[in-house]
């Protein structure tokens, strides 16, 4: 039986920038942070990679968390910094907030970049940004 939906994971260059961008941008928290040497057969297992090495941190984001990891081994891929959110696969996450006109412009005053103001739908506003290693951040308010 699946009980919900627990954490989503993103992948990083600068782990200490991400975590710096979702505490104390966003304002989640670090839950725990762990990690493992390169040669860690459980860890290889796990991931699917071969001598990975990484350090991580889970943060906690309201009820839900986002895991953060950077690997220093293997050697990452080429990274698309701004990878369009129609390319298949996991295109953002999104967060709930209360007054998303507010959150729009502190987060805009903190340097993270927007596609628009945001839009009203039937029911809910939403917009899209980006973190600083580019992954799409949806906002999201619901209206009723």
């Amino acid at each position: 039986m699946i009980k919900g939906f627990h954490h989503a994971a993103i992948s990083t260059p600068d782990l200490e920038q991400c975590v710096r961008f979702y505490t104390e941008v966003i304002g989640g928290k670090v839950a725990w942070t762990f990690g493992w040497p390169a040669g860690t057969p459980e860890a290889d297992e796990v991931t699917g990679l071969q001598n990975s090495e990484a350090s991580a941190a889970m943060l906690k984001i309201g009820e839900t968390f986002l895991e953060v990891f950077e690997f220093t081994s293997p050697e990452p891929g080429q990274q698309v910094k701004l990878r369009p959110v129609n390319n298949h696969g996991i295109t953002h996450i999104c967060l709930e907030v209360e007054d998303i006109h507010a959150e729009y412009e502190r987060l805009s005053a903190a340097g993270m970049p927007f596609n628009c103001e945001p839009q009203a739908q039937e029911g809910s506003s939403m917009v899209y940004g980006r973190d600083p290693d580019g992954n799409v951040v949806e906002l999201i308010e619901f209206t009723g």
